[in-house]
């Protein structure tokens, strides 16, 4: 390369001005409009939240109280657009923040029968403080560092097909059946409407990406929620329009509605302890399969996997326990659908600010955010899947010691709908594999404190009626 190219690159890549060199948006190779329409996809795709979230959290607590639907819908969304900004401010990465999935419906299904909502929500912030403790100390880093590259390349792929299957799900184009664990649609077929624009809207977008059109991702939402609306003058779908008008006031009422005065007479401290090991455990593997596998399709990850800021980002990933804690909304944490904005484009933090402030704008038009029907949003997840599965080329199958730990990473994850269990199980298996294949040396030490402490996340069932807890 000569002298004159490189200069004229480096010249096309400088920055800007002062914003384009806070975000490295041009140093990234993107744009300003590319990163706006990013950050509106990856609301678009996570503005369910808002309405899931408050479905979750509806499970009475042990003293029967139920958290307020509207109450849990405004923090949601407050947590949701907070730190969102948060992250995209200090990182300068495209990652969006929203409550956990798996994490509140733990909270709701699993710790509210033994506590309060408000104990419930304290614990949760001790798990964030723990998590953010793990950070700033350099553990978190190192825990991170001994994965080898391999099980991080496994992440991504697994975290594709994980996103895939929640789309698949949440279209109705797999779902229940007798005789099978799933099926296509309703039996065998494609029996709903709502399901045949999900493939339409696949399709679409999918031919779009293949075209290279810019905004494929967004097109194919606008376009399909468009035929939703108008085949919805003709034949109601379920999961489409707008309710109760477009506008709603805010319901702060749950924020700083936490209780650490635990009542050990109705809840011992093994129990309590259980607990916050099951949110760490679960934060803390979830939210760096997740940003691991973010950050490999944005293409911001080296060859270790490592990505920018990474120290900070895995600080303010904890600092999300605390403010969901708080907020009651239950932990927020970075969310996989970030990767439909990646999909579109988005390789910034500024990507983060303009889906923040759509997230704090939902608050005020909660309905509004249940405008893109879901079986239409679903099709952007397939998308993104897919794209993520493409990262599997980049790993050598021809050692089993790789292959199966690979293979249990990836296929794990969609089969419980967890991230963390499909990296436990990729950890143990690669810990054992090359343990008991004269290559246990090679394993770093960190790596099988992680095995043996998800061997007892697996195994908490067990140990905890061993230990007499309800």
């Amino acid at each position: 390369m000569s002298t004159e190219q490189t200069t004229a690159e480096e010249t096309e890549r400088a920055p800007r001005n002062g914003f384009d060199r806070f975000f490295e948006i041009t140093k990234r190779g993107s744009t300003v409009g590319t990163e706006i329409r990013g950050g509106i996809v990856t609301f678009v795709t996570m503005a369910y939240i808002v309405i899931l979230n408050p479905l979750i959290l509806s499970t009475p607590d042990i003293a029967g109280a139920t958290l307020p639907a509207s109450a849990v819908a405004t923090s949601t969304a407050l947590t949701a657009g907070v730190m969102t900004i948060l992250f995209g401010l200090v990182t300068r990465l495209p990652f969006a923040f929203a409550a956990g999935l798996g994490i509140n419906a733990f909270l709701a299904y699993a710790v509210v029968g033994q506590v309060t909502w408000g104990e419930a929500m304290a614990l949760t912030i001790i798990n964030g403080l723990i998590i953010v403790l793990l950070a700033a100390t350099g553990l978190r880093k190192m825990i991170f560092d001994a994965v080898p590259v391999e099980l991080k390349l496994a992440i991504t792929v697994g975290i594709g097909l994980f996103i895939a299957f929640i789309g698949f799900v949440n279209a109705g184009f797999v779902s229940p059946a007798e005789g099978t664990p799933l099926e296509l649609g309703v039996g065998g077929s494609i029996a709903s409407i709502s399901t045949l624009l999900f493939v339409v809207t696949l399709l679409l977008g999918g031919i779009l990406i293949g075209l290279r059109v810019k905004g494929a991702i967004l097109i194919a939402l606008v376009v399909g929620t468009i035929i939703a609306a108008i085949v919805n003058i003709f034949t109601p779908l379920a999961d489409f329009g707008l309710t109760g008008g477009i506008f709603a006031l805010p319901d702060f009422s749950l924020i700083g509605a936490v209780n650490f005065g635990f009542d050990l007479g109705k809840v011992g401290f093994i129990s309590l302890l259980m607990i916050v090991f099951t949110l760490v455990f679960s934060n803390f593997f979830d939210a760096m399969g997740t940003m691991t596998g973010l950050a490999k399709e944005a293409n911001l990850a080296d060859e270790k996997g490592d990505f920018p800021r990474i120290k900070s980002a895995l600080i303010v990933e904890g600092v999300g326990a605390v403010v969901g804690g708080g907020t009651s909304s239950s932990s927020a944490t970075v969310f996989v659908e970030s990767g439909s904005g990646i999909g579109e484009g988005a390789r910034t933090g500024f990507a983060n600010l303009v889906t923040g402030v759509l997230f704090l704008l939902a608050m005020f038009i909660t309905p509004v955010t249940g405008l893109v029907p879901g079986f239409i949003a679903a099709a952007a997840l397939v998308l993104v899947g897919a794209m993520m599965l493409a990262q599997i080329k980049n790993i050598d199958f021809t050692d089993f010691r790789v292959l199966l730990p690979v293979f249990l990473t990836a296929t794990v994850m969609p089969l419980t709908y967890s991230i963390a269990n499909g990296i436990g199980a990729g950890f143990i298996s690669w810990v054992l594999l090359n343990a008991f294949s004269r290559k246990g040396t090679k394993v770093h030490w960190l790596l099988w404190v992680v095995a043996v402490g998800f061997a007892i996340y697996f195994a908490r069932g067990p140990i905890e009626a061993a230990l007499g807890i309800a």
